[in-house]
């Protein structure tokens, strides 16, 4: 195969195949759709070591809660089961109400890249027993993809789902 022309802008891939009957084969990579949950899985990591890597990762995209989900620990629940990140706060420091949560979370990837987040919320008590969950979660990798990828993912699963 002799890749003749490669172009990211355009999200293109031109190649000749020897022996081959057709004269150029055309990838469209934006075609191409990769979930990045096949790749992330729950990790541990100590509170020494989280604080060090949140300070040395340069990528970070803040994603806005955005939920129709009314209970701190339901919204947590359900957003580490829609990353496939593992929950580094104690349980107990999580249990009782008193109307906010903050929470770290970790994974890797398959490939070793660290992916941390910060969930920060909030139940505004004053709009009512069932306002909304608010708050924002911070996200924090050393690649641009990561973050980006796991904001998207984040987006995508706010809304609880009806079942």
């Amino acid at each position: 195969m002799n890749i003749t022309f490669l172009s990211s802008g355009s999200g293109m891939d031109l190649y000749d195949v020897s022996g081959a009957a057709s004269d150029r084969n055309c990838v469209v990579l934006s075609d191409i759709h990769i979930d990045i949950m096949d790749y992330i899985q729950p990790a541990s990591c100590t509170d020494a070591e989280f604080r060090q890597m949140w300070a040395e990762f340069e990528w970070e995209n803040k994603v806005t809660v955005n939920t129709n989900i009314v209970d701190l620990n339901e919204y947590l629940h359900h957003i580490l089961s829609s990353t496939n990140m593992k929950c580094l706060t104690p349980e107990k420091a999580l249990s009782g109400f008193c109307g906010f949560m903050a929470a770290n979370l970790y994974a890797r990837s398959i490939f070793g890249e660290d992916a941390l987040a910060n969930v920060s919320i909030e139940k505004p008590i004053h709009l009512g027993p069932d306002a909304p969950v608010n708050g924002h979660i911070r996200i924090r990798a050393k690649s641009q993809g990561m973050a980006l990828s796991l904001g998207d993912k984040i987006n995508l699963s706010q809304k609880k789902t009806s079942a």
